[in-house]
């Protein structure tokens, strides 16, 4: 008869690894046109945006752009690539592809985080955004999301991630979120600040 020792792992992170997650803003979409975070400092060095339940007015993407002087306007230089997973539910389909269309390269468009979002009354999408280090005024700022989303017609499930960076040593104070067409119909977004 064979025997072994049961190795007990702790995967608790040492104390002060992670610091702590303050929620500092919470927006609730009724037919918005869009939605926008002022007030990002070097409070935190890192910002993290999650998004509940977001349902378009009409069929269009989830995208957002950053402001540097305090949301009076948007469109931060930004490079940005993109790609997602995908399975429906017949079990006949799936992939993981490079979304090339999402894609900017020193562009001041609005940056997609999901590019293919129904108005289906039961479609919507959750996810995150993390912005990185906002107000260094050294170097330019990262960002990653990565959105879950229900499409074509709730057949498919759609894993999708972008990440990219504003090009500006300029501090981003702003963001804002929008629907690349028509409203964002309902839906809730939190801004947290990580320590």
């Amino acid at each position: 008869m064979s025997t072994y020792n049961a190795i007990k792992y702790d995967f608790t992170p040492p104390a002060g690894t992670f610091g702590a997650m303050t929620l500092i803003s919470e927006q609730t979409a009724s037919a918005s046109a869009s939605i926008s975070f002022t007030g990002i400092d070097s409070t935190y060095r890192t910002y993290l945006f999650k998004f509940i339940n977001i349902h378009p007015s009409n069929v269009s993407a989830f995208t957002f752009q950053g402001s540097t002087n305090g949301g009076s306007s948007y469109g931060v230089t930004t490079t940005t690539t993109g790609f997602q997973a995908y399975h429906n539910e017949a079990d006949t389909g799936a992939g993981l592809v490079y979304e090339g269309s999402t894609d900017l390269a020193q562009s001041t468009s609005y940056i997609t985080l999901n590019n293919d979002l129904k108005n289906d009354d039961d479609n919507s999408i959750c996810s995150e955004l993390w912005l990185f280090n906002p107000s260094s005024t050294t170097y330019v700022k990262h960002y990653m999301g990565r959105t879950t989303s229900a499409t074509h017609n709730s057949i498919y499930f759609v894993d999708m991630y972008t990440a990219g960076y504003f090009n500006t040593t300029s501090a981003v104070d702003a963001i804002d979120f929008k629907m690349s067409s028509g409203n964002i119909d309902d839906g809730t977004i939190q801004m947290y600040g990580i320590a």
